[in-house]
Protein backbone atom coordinates (compact mmCIF):
# COMPACT_ATOMS: atom_id res chain seq x y z
CA UNK A 1 0.00 0.00 0.00
CA UNK A 2 1.11 3.55 -1.07
CA UNK A 3 2.36 6.09 1.92
CA UNK A 4 -0.45 8.27 2.75
CA UNK A 5 0.27 12.19 2.66
CA UNK A 6 -2.02 14.95 4.41
CA UNK A 7 -1.02 18.21 2.38
CA UNK A 8 -1.20 21.23 4.63
CA UNK A 9 -0.42 25.24 3.81
CA UNK A 10 -2.77 28.32 3.32
CA UNK A 11 -2.18 28.66 -0.24
CA UNK A 12 -4.09 26.70 -2.84
CA UNK A 13 -1.66 26.83 -5.56
CA UNK A 14 1.05 25.13 -3.09
CA UNK A 15 -1.41 22.33 -1.97
CA UNK A 16 -1.95 21.64 -5.58
CA UNK A 17 1.45 21.19 -6.69
CA UNK A 18 2.68 19.40 -3.85
CA UNK A 19 -0.11 16.79 -4.23
CA UNK A 20 0.87 16.65 -8.28
CA UNK A 21 4.57 16.41 -7.30
CA UNK A 22 3.56 13.73 -4.64
CA UNK A 23 1.82 11.75 -7.19
CA UNK A 24 4.88 11.15 -9.67
CA UNK A 25 5.77 8.74 -7.36
CA UNK A 26 3.42 5.18 -7.27
CA UNK A 27 4.83 4.65 -3.29
CA UNK A 28 3.11 8.07 -2.25
CA UNK A 29 -0.90 9.42 -2.54
CA UNK A 30 -1.88 12.29 -1.14
CA UNK A 31 -5.23 11.41 0.21
CA UNK A 32 -6.07 15.01 1.69
CA UNK A 33 -5.51 18.69 2.02
CA UNK A 34 -6.24 21.73 4.42
CA UNK A 35 -5.68 25.37 4.15
CA UNK A 36 -4.90 25.90 7.78
CA UNK A 37 -4.27 24.37 11.47
CA UNK A 38 -7.22 23.57 12.76
CA UNK A 39 -8.21 21.62 9.54
CA UNK A 40 -4.81 20.16 9.45
CA UNK A 41 -6.23 18.40 12.88
CA UNK A 42 -9.65 17.65 12.21
CA UNK A 43 -8.32 15.75 9.12
CA UNK A 44 -5.64 13.77 10.65
CA UNK A 45 -8.14 12.70 13.16
CA UNK A 46 -9.96 11.68 10.54
CA UNK A 47 -7.97 10.38 7.58
CA UNK A 48 -5.23 9.14 9.92
CA UNK A 49 -2.32 9.92 7.14
CA UNK A 50 1.20 8.22 7.37
CA UNK A 51 2.75 11.39 7.01
CA UNK A 52 2.03 15.13 7.15
CA UNK A 53 3.50 18.20 5.11
CA UNK A 54 3.13 21.45 7.33
CA UNK A 55 3.49 24.67 6.44
CA UNK A 56 3.87 27.09 9.83
CA UNK A 57 2.25 30.70 8.68
CA UNK A 58 -1.20 29.77 8.49
CA UNK A 59 -4.60 31.82 9.50
CA UNK A 60 -6.75 30.42 12.42
CA UNK A 61 -4.32 27.90 13.85
CA UNK A 62 -0.73 28.44 12.21
CA UNK A 63 1.43 24.90 11.74
CA UNK A 64 3.43 25.04 15.09
CA UNK A 65 0.29 24.83 16.78
CA UNK A 66 -1.03 22.25 15.04
CA UNK A 67 2.22 19.99 15.12
CA UNK A 68 1.72 19.97 18.80
CA UNK A 69 -1.64 19.49 19.32
CA UNK A 70 -1.68 16.45 16.26
CA UNK A 71 1.26 15.02 18.72
CA UNK A 72 -1.04 15.16 21.56
CA UNK A 73 -4.00 13.64 19.84
CA UNK A 74 -3.04 11.80 16.82
CA UNK A 75 0.73 11.61 16.61
CA UNK A 76 1.72 11.73 13.47
CA UNK A 77 5.49 12.06 11.32
CA UNK A 78 5.50 15.93 10.12
CA UNK A 79 7.36 17.31 7.02
CA UNK A 80 7.86 21.07 7.73
CA UNK A 81 8.15 23.67 5.13
CA UNK A 82 10.71 26.56 5.52
CA UNK A 83 11.41 29.92 4.67
CA UNK A 84 15.21 30.33 4.05
CA UNK A 85 15.32 32.83 6.33
CA UNK A 86 16.95 33.80 9.99
CA UNK A 87 13.49 33.77 11.02
CA UNK A 88 12.03 30.74 9.37
CA UNK A 89 14.50 28.87 11.32
CA UNK A 90 13.76 30.19 14.63
CA UNK A 91 10.06 29.10 13.46
CA UNK A 92 11.48 25.65 12.35
CA UNK A 93 13.17 24.82 15.24
CA UNK A 94 10.45 26.26 17.06
CA UNK A 95 8.38 23.19 14.63
CA UNK A 96 11.02 20.55 15.50
CA UNK A 97 10.65 20.74 18.91
CA UNK A 98 6.98 20.55 18.89
CA UNK A 99 7.54 16.99 17.35
CA UNK A 100 8.07 17.58 13.65
CA UNK A 101 10.54 15.34 12.23
CA UNK A 102 12.24 17.51 9.24
CA UNK A 103 11.77 20.03 7.27
CA UNK A 104 12.29 21.62 3.28
CA UNK A 105 12.62 24.74 2.35
CA UNK A 106 9.47 26.33 0.64
CA UNK A 107 10.38 28.05 -2.61
CA UNK A 108 7.53 29.13 -4.77
CA UNK A 109 9.95 29.45 -8.08
CA UNK A 110 11.09 25.47 -7.56
CA UNK A 111 7.81 24.01 -6.58
CA UNK A 112 6.16 25.84 -9.58
CA UNK A 113 8.07 24.13 -12.23
CA UNK A 114 7.65 20.65 -13.06
CA UNK A 115 10.98 19.66 -12.31
CA UNK A 116 12.28 16.21 -11.51
CA UNK A 117 14.63 17.16 -9.11
CA UNK A 118 12.22 18.66 -6.89
CA UNK A 119 9.46 15.93 -7.35
CA UNK A 120 12.51 13.38 -6.08
CA UNK A 121 13.75 15.63 -3.07
CA UNK A 122 10.13 15.94 -1.79
CA UNK A 123 8.72 12.35 -2.39
CA UNK A 124 12.10 10.97 -0.97
CA UNK A 125 11.98 13.16 1.73
CA UNK A 126 8.37 12.39 2.59
CA UNK A 127 9.72 8.64 2.35
CA UNK A 128 11.98 9.05 5.11
CA UNK A 129 9.70 11.09 7.39
CA UNK A 130 7.21 8.22 7.06
CA UNK A 131 9.97 6.22 8.09
CA UNK A 132 10.78 7.90 10.80
CA UNK A 133 9.73 7.13 14.61
CA UNK A 134 7.42 9.91 14.07
CA UNK A 135 5.39 11.63 17.05
CA UNK A 136 7.63 10.14 20.01
CA UNK A 137 9.43 13.04 21.60
CA UNK A 138 11.76 10.88 24.46
CA UNK A 139 14.31 8.38 23.97
CA UNK A 140 13.22 5.26 25.29
CA UNK A 141 15.89 4.02 27.84
CA UNK A 142 16.18 -0.06 27.73
CA UNK A 143 16.51 -2.21 31.49
CA UNK A 144 19.79 -1.22 32.87
CA UNK A 145 20.92 -4.84 33.36
CA UNK A 146 19.74 -8.70 32.30
CA UNK A 147 18.22 -8.79 36.02
CA UNK A 148 16.11 -6.03 36.28
CA UNK A 149 14.96 -7.41 32.40
CA UNK A 150 14.09 -10.25 33.98
CA UNK A 151 12.07 -9.60 36.76
CA UNK A 152 10.12 -7.13 34.68
CA UNK A 153 9.51 -7.47 31.07
CA UNK A 154 10.30 -4.39 28.94
CA UNK A 155 6.94 -2.29 27.83
CA UNK A 156 6.54 -2.55 24.15
CA UNK A 157 7.94 0.97 22.29
CA UNK A 158 6.11 2.37 19.74
CA UNK A 159 7.72 -0.61 16.73
CA UNK A 160 6.07 -3.42 18.91
CA UNK A 161 2.03 -4.40 18.11
CA UNK A 162 -0.72 -4.35 20.17
CA UNK A 163 -3.81 -7.33 20.08
CA UNK A 164 -5.44 -6.42 16.62
CA UNK A 165 -8.49 -5.54 16.54
CA UNK A 166 -11.33 -4.12 13.94
CA UNK A 167 -11.07 -1.75 12.27
CA UNK A 168 -7.46 -1.10 11.14
CA UNK A 169 -8.01 2.67 12.15
CA UNK A 170 -8.90 1.31 15.76
CA UNK A 171 -6.02 -0.43 15.67
CA UNK A 172 -3.38 2.08 14.58
CA UNK A 173 -4.95 4.40 16.91
CA UNK A 174 -4.54 2.17 20.11
CA UNK A 175 -0.75 1.62 19.15
CA UNK A 176 -0.17 5.01 18.95
CA UNK A 177 -2.12 5.61 22.47
CA UNK A 178 -0.50 2.51 24.53
CA UNK A 179 3.11 4.06 22.80
CA UNK A 180 2.32 7.46 24.44
CA UNK A 181 1.35 5.63 27.58
CA UNK A 182 4.78 3.77 27.62
CA UNK A 183 6.36 6.89 26.92
CA UNK A 184 4.87 8.36 30.09
CA UNK A 185 5.76 5.46 32.26
CA UNK A 186 8.85 5.29 31.40
CA UNK A 187 9.15 8.83 32.06
CA UNK A 188 7.86 8.20 35.52
CA UNK A 189 10.26 5.48 36.10
CA UNK A 190 13.62 7.49 35.01
CA UNK A 191 12.32 9.91 37.70
CA UNK A 192 11.77 7.56 40.32
CA UNK A 193 15.38 5.96 39.83
CA UNK A 194 17.19 9.21 40.05
CA UNK A 195 15.14 10.11 43.45
CA UNK A 196 16.55 6.95 44.75
CA UNK A 197 19.86 6.55 43.38
CA UNK A 198 22.71 8.88 44.15
CA UNK A 199 24.62 9.03 42.01
CA UNK A 200 22.00 7.78 39.12
CA UNK A 201 24.95 7.40 36.85
CA UNK A 202 28.18 6.25 39.00
CA UNK A 203 31.42 7.92 37.28
CA UNK A 204 34.02 5.23 36.23
CA UNK A 205 37.01 5.15 38.27
CA UNK A 206 39.44 5.43 35.10
CA UNK A 207 37.36 8.58 33.03
CA UNK A 208 39.78 9.00 30.26
CA UNK A 209 41.38 12.16 28.90
CA UNK A 210 40.08 13.32 25.37
CA UNK A 211 41.09 16.30 23.31
CA UNK A 212 38.24 16.58 21.53
CA UNK A 213 34.87 15.44 21.53
CA UNK A 214 33.02 15.40 18.34
CA UNK A 215 29.22 14.98 17.22
CA UNK A 216 27.70 14.04 14.00
CA UNK A 217 24.29 14.03 12.90
CA UNK A 218 21.43 15.11 10.33
CA UNK A 219 17.50 14.09 10.73
CA UNK A 220 16.32 14.44 14.30
CA UNK A 221 19.71 15.89 14.82
CA UNK A 222 18.54 19.35 16.43
CA UNK A 223 16.71 17.66 19.07
CA UNK A 224 18.86 15.00 20.00
CA UNK A 225 21.95 17.76 20.12
CA UNK A 226 19.50 19.66 22.55
CA UNK A 227 18.68 16.36 25.13
CA UNK A 228 22.29 16.36 25.14
CA UNK A 229 24.41 19.26 25.42
CA UNK A 230 21.41 21.07 27.65
CA UNK A 231 22.67 18.53 30.59
CA UNK A 232 26.72 19.13 30.08
CA UNK A 233 27.66 21.42 32.55
CA UNK A 234 29.57 24.62 32.49
CA UNK A 235 32.68 23.45 33.15
CA UNK A 236 32.74 20.64 31.08
CA UNK A 237 36.16 19.61 30.26
CA UNK A 238 36.80 18.82 26.75
CA UNK A 239 36.10 20.80 23.98
CA UNK A 240 33.01 19.90 21.65
CA UNK A 241 32.57 20.28 18.11
CA UNK A 242 29.30 19.93 16.12
CA UNK A 243 28.42 18.95 12.43
CA UNK A 244 24.70 19.27 11.78
CA UNK A 245 23.62 18.72 8.42
CA UNK A 246 21.68 22.23 7.95
CA UNK A 247 21.66 25.00 5.15
CA UNK A 248 23.74 28.08 6.18
CA UNK A 249 20.37 30.35 7.22
CA UNK A 250 20.12 27.93 10.11
CA UNK A 251 23.31 27.25 11.67
CA UNK A 252 23.35 30.37 13.48
CA UNK A 253 19.96 30.49 13.88
CA UNK A 254 20.22 26.99 15.89
CA UNK A 255 23.51 27.80 17.44
CA UNK A 256 21.67 31.08 19.04
CA UNK A 257 18.90 29.02 20.49
CA UNK A 258 21.36 26.18 21.66
CA UNK A 259 23.25 28.65 23.46
CA UNK A 260 20.47 30.15 25.20
CA UNK A 261 19.70 27.24 26.49
CA UNK A 262 23.14 25.33 27.59
CA UNK A 263 25.16 25.88 30.35
CA UNK A 264 28.23 25.74 28.00
CA UNK A 265 28.78 28.33 25.57
CA UNK A 266 27.85 27.31 22.11
CA UNK A 267 28.80 29.07 18.25
CA UNK A 268 28.67 28.94 15.14
CA UNK A 269 32.18 28.27 14.20
CA UNK A 270 34.07 31.13 12.25
CA UNK A 271 38.06 30.44 10.63
CA UNK A 272 40.17 30.52 13.34
CA UNK A 273 37.90 30.03 16.74
CA UNK A 274 39.86 28.18 19.01
CA UNK A 275 38.82 25.00 20.60
CA UNK A 276 38.44 25.54 24.33
CA UNK A 277 37.04 23.27 27.34
CA UNK A 278 32.69 24.10 27.90
CA UNK A 279 32.61 25.46 24.52
CA UNK A 280 30.51 23.84 21.02
CA UNK A 281 31.72 24.90 17.71
CA UNK A 282 28.68 24.31 15.05
CA UNK A 283 29.93 24.13 11.39
CA UNK A 284 28.10 26.40 9.10
CA UNK A 285 25.57 25.20 6.99
CA UNK A 286 27.21 25.00 3.33
CA UNK A 287 30.72 25.17 4.47
CA UNK A 288 33.15 22.61 5.79
CA UNK A 289 34.96 22.61 8.97
CA UNK A 290 38.25 20.96 9.55
CA UNK A 291 40.75 20.76 12.69
CA UNK A 292 43.70 22.35 12.67
CA UNK A 293 46.85 22.15 15.30
CA UNK A 294 47.51 25.98 15.23
CA UNK A 295 47.57 28.04 18.13
CA UNK A 296 46.75 24.88 20.31
CA UNK A 297 44.15 23.30 18.39
CA UNK A 298 41.09 25.47 15.91
CA UNK A 299 38.84 25.23 13.48
CA UNK A 300 39.60 26.34 9.38
CA UNK A 301 36.16 27.10 7.86
CA UNK A 302 36.16 26.11 4.18
CA UNK A 303 34.21 26.84 1.15
CA UNK A 304 31.89 24.28 0.69
CA UNK A 305 33.14 21.42 -1.87
CA UNK A 306 30.23 20.89 -4.65
CA UNK A 307 32.18 17.13 -5.28
CA UNK A 308 30.74 16.48 -1.78
CA UNK A 309 26.48 15.63 -0.94
CA UNK A 310 26.84 16.88 2.32
CA UNK A 311 28.04 20.89 3.70
CA UNK A 312 28.78 20.61 6.38
CA UNK A 313 29.96 17.00 5.96
CA UNK A 314 30.84 14.91 9.37
CA UNK A 315 33.54 12.57 7.13
CA UNK A 316 35.72 15.74 6.26
CA UNK A 317 35.53 17.11 9.71
CA UNK A 318 36.03 13.64 11.35
CA UNK A 319 38.57 12.52 8.93
CA UNK A 320 40.70 15.79 9.53
CA UNK A 321 40.87 15.62 13.51
CA UNK A 322 42.29 11.98 13.27
CA UNK A 323 45.17 13.52 12.18
CA UNK A 324 45.62 16.22 14.47
CA UNK A 325 44.71 14.58 17.75
CA UNK A 326 45.58 10.78 17.08
CA UNK A 327 43.62 8.84 19.59
CA UNK A 328 42.56 11.52 21.59
CA UNK A 329 39.05 12.16 20.49
CA UNK A 330 35.69 10.66 21.63
CA UNK A 331 33.36 10.73 18.72
CA UNK A 332 29.61 10.20 19.02
CA UNK A 333 27.41 9.78 15.67
CA UNK A 334 23.57 10.61 16.61
CA UNK A 335 20.25 10.06 14.27
CA UNK A 336 20.59 11.01 10.88
CA UNK A 337 19.77 9.66 7.20
CA UNK A 338 22.43 8.10 5.07
CA UNK A 339 26.26 7.35 5.84
CA UNK A 340 27.54 10.22 6.79
CA UNK A 341 30.17 9.88 9.37
CA UNK A 342 31.54 6.43 9.15
CA UNK A 343 34.80 7.28 6.83
CA UNK A 344 35.42 9.96 9.50
CA UNK A 345 35.37 7.32 12.22
CA UNK A 346 36.64 4.88 10.69
CA UNK A 347 39.90 7.60 10.08
CA UNK A 348 39.34 7.78 13.91
CA UNK A 349 39.26 4.17 14.86
CA UNK A 350 42.88 3.63 13.01
CA UNK A 351 44.54 6.28 15.41
CA UNK A 352 42.81 4.34 18.47
CA UNK A 353 40.27 6.89 18.93
CA UNK A 354 36.81 6.31 20.43
CA UNK A 355 33.45 6.40 18.77
CA UNK A 356 29.85 6.11 20.18
CA UNK A 357 26.75 5.38 17.76
CA UNK A 358 23.08 6.60 18.87
CA UNK A 359 20.91 3.23 19.21
CA UNK A 360 18.18 2.78 16.91
CA UNK A 361 15.20 2.68 20.01
CA UNK A 362 16.01 6.61 20.07
CA UNK A 363 17.17 7.53 17.28
CA UNK A 364 14.26 9.57 14.39
CA UNK A 365 16.27 8.52 11.98
CA UNK A 366 18.32 4.89 12.45
CA UNK A 367 20.78 5.61 9.31
CA UNK A 368 23.90 7.12 10.14
CA UNK A 369 24.87 5.54 13.32
CA UNK A 370 23.64 1.83 12.33
CA UNK A 371 26.20 2.72 9.40
CA UNK A 372 28.91 3.12 11.87
CA UNK A 373 27.76 0.22 13.90
CA UNK A 374 27.39 -2.24 11.31
CA UNK A 375 30.97 -1.41 9.98
CA UNK A 376 31.98 -2.71 13.42
CA UNK A 377 33.30 1.09 13.98
CA UNK A 378 31.51 1.79 17.33
CA UNK A 379 32.95 1.46 20.57
CA UNK A 380 29.73 1.20 22.40
CA UNK A 381 25.86 1.81 20.98
CA UNK A 382 24.15 4.60 22.95
CA UNK A 383 20.59 5.53 24.18
CA UNK A 384 20.35 9.03 23.74
CA UNK A 385 19.00 9.19 27.50
CA UNK A 386 22.10 8.45 28.37
CA UNK A 387 24.80 9.77 26.21
CA UNK A 388 25.05 13.27 27.61
CA UNK A 389 25.45 11.52 31.47
CA UNK A 390 27.91 8.97 29.83
CA UNK A 391 29.74 12.20 28.61
CA UNK A 392 29.78 14.11 32.42
CA UNK A 393 31.31 10.14 33.95
CA UNK A 394 34.00 9.23 30.62
CA UNK A 395 35.54 12.63 29.26
CA UNK A 396 38.11 14.57 32.13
Amino acid sequence: MPITVLVVDDSGFFRRRVCELLETDPRLKAIGTASNGKEAVEKTLELKPDVITMDYEMPVMDGISAVREIMARQPTPVLMFSSLTHEGARVTLDALEAGAVDYLPKNFEDISRNTEKMARVLCERVITVARSRGGVAEPVRRPMSSESSAATPAPPTSRQSVPRREPLADRIAARRDEARKNQERQQAERAAAKASLAPAVKPKANPRHFSLVMIGTSTGGPMALQTVLTRLPADFPAPIVLVQHMPSTFTGAFAERLNSLCKIRVKEAEDGDLLRPGQALLAPGGKQMMIDKRNGGCVRILPGDERLNYKPCVDVTFGSAAKVYPGKILAVVLTGMGADGREGCRLLKETQSVVWAQDEASSVIYGMPMAVAKAGLADEVINLADVADKLISDVT
